[in-house]
């Protein structure tokens, strides 16, 4: 083995590790806490409520365990094990042409990833989310959307591979640039397009019908000079228990969705605190941000992947015989979160820095009060724990814990500023 194995194998098993010691800490500390609601919450939520959290929580961990050692595995096996050789010597015995062999070798490789994680997809569907009540999905409705994705990847994934890979075999040594456009512009056709034609393969949304709850709402648009090409609520009881609330979309193509098991369980105006909250998001642009950021990190990846492909170690470290623009990529998505892992903390910390803002607008255009408490509610409806260890909380949350995020709610209801 050469040193740049060397390099991914113990990049890939301290991520591994780091995994397993912060669940480690999350069980130990969640069951720490099981027995005893929080002081902030006790005349809110019960402590059967709390145990079942803690319960739910501790059964997520094992099998997030499983899964991390499952990817470890799995990539070793993709490699060093030579799964990606064989793959292509597989591919190769079709006598396609190089760039159609590169589009099937890429299906392949999507399709059997798939499948192999498809056991803990399924373990977490129906066994632990139907253990405490969450689960409302069937055999044949798993089955079906399945089958639907298939058929996205082979409308959607086959043109943009073969661009890609034309690109990547005739553009010369500059094709990332390009790549990256069309990546660039992919992406954006599809923050457009997923409203209006691929949601609705998968869900049914139907216009928020009239009443308090949407005149409410379209006030609260009016207020913040918000406009969307509609309000719809989504039948995600069909699949699950869970309630959300997002936005969608991009320009005048923009949806606000509500699950319709949120609105089961917020009131009118609770529901549109939660909604100044999203508002929130645009409002501060963390959208245009985000957006931004992904596009930059695309360009990186693109010209990383470009300087990459042309060097003989990438390959021969990791088990591929025969470089090709098809292995280059596939070995890049492999390795690529190996080395992205460390930015997991500083991630999660500018997505709860956006959450506290959008809090705060929230708490000046709608009612601070019914937003502090459709949280409480969302969080027992969901599930979530109460008392998160802190290190595994500033890993992975993207959302603050309950008690932190309730403070910082309070203290704006407190200010001087707030009437």
């Amino acid at each position: 083995m050469t040193t740049w194995t060397w390099i991914v194998l113990l990049l890939a098993s301290l991520a591994t590790a780091i995994e397993l010691f912060l669940a480690e800490r999350q069980k130990l500390h969640v069951l720490s806490h099981r027995d005893c609601v929080p002081d902030r919450f006790a005349d809110k939520i019960s402590l059967q409520a709390h145990q079942k959290a803690a319960e739910y929580t501790l059964a997520k961990l094992p099998l997030s365990n499983v899964g991390q050692v499952y990817a470890l595995l799995l990539l070793l096996a993709w490699t060093v094990g030579g799964g990606l050789t064989q793959l292509d010597g597989m591919v190769a015995s079709f006598g396609l042409p190089d760039i159609w062999s590169g589009v099937l070798y890429l299906l392949l490789f999507f399709l059997i990833g798939h499948l192999l994680e498809m056991p803990l997809d399924m373990y977490a569907t129906f066994r632990i989310e139907a253990k405490f009540g969450f689960n409302h999905m069937t055999i044949g409705l798993y089955l079906a959307d399945m089958l639907k994705q298939l058929l996205l990847m082979l409308l959607i994934g086959v043109p943009l591979g073969w661009v890609i890979l034309s690109l990547m075999q005739g553009a010369g040594s500059g094709w990332w640039l390009y790549g990256w456009l069309v990546w660039t512009g992919f992406s954006l056709l599809m923050i457009w397009a997923y409203p209006t034609f691929i949601a609705p393969l998968f869900n049914k949304f139907e216009p928020m019908q009239e009443g308090e709850m949407k005149s409410r709402i379209e006030a609260l648009l009016r207020r913040c000079g918000f406009e969307s090409n509609g309000l719809f609520v989504m039948d995600g009881s069909r699949r699950s228990s869970h309630g959300n609330a997002y936005f969608t979309g991009l320009g005048n193509a923009k949806r606000i969705v509500f699950f319709d098991t949120l609105l089961k369980q917020l009131e009118p105006l609770e529901t549109e605190a939660v909604l100044a909250h999203e508002l929130g998001h645009f409002h501060h642009g963390h959208v245009k941000k985000r957006l931004l950021v992904m596009i930059g990190a695309s360009l990186l990846g693109f010209a990383l992947l470009g300087w990459l492909m042309q060097q003989p170690w990438f390959y021969a470290g990791l088990g591929v015989a025969h470089p090709s623009s098809h292995a280059a990529l596939a070995l890049f998505m492999l390795i690529l979160p190996v080395f992205t892992f460390a930015l997991n903390p500083l991630m999660s910390y500018f997505s709860r820095k956006n959450e506290f803002e959008a809090d705060a607008y929230a708490v000046a255009n709608s009612s601070g009060e019914a937003l502090a408490t459709a949280l409480v509610k969302m969080y027992e409806d969901n599930a979530s724990t109460l008392t998160p260890d802190p290190w595994y909380s500033a890993w992975h949350d993207s959302h603050p814990p309950a008690p932190v995020r309730i403070d910082h709610i309070e203290q704006r209801l407190s200010s001087p500023d707030y009437s």
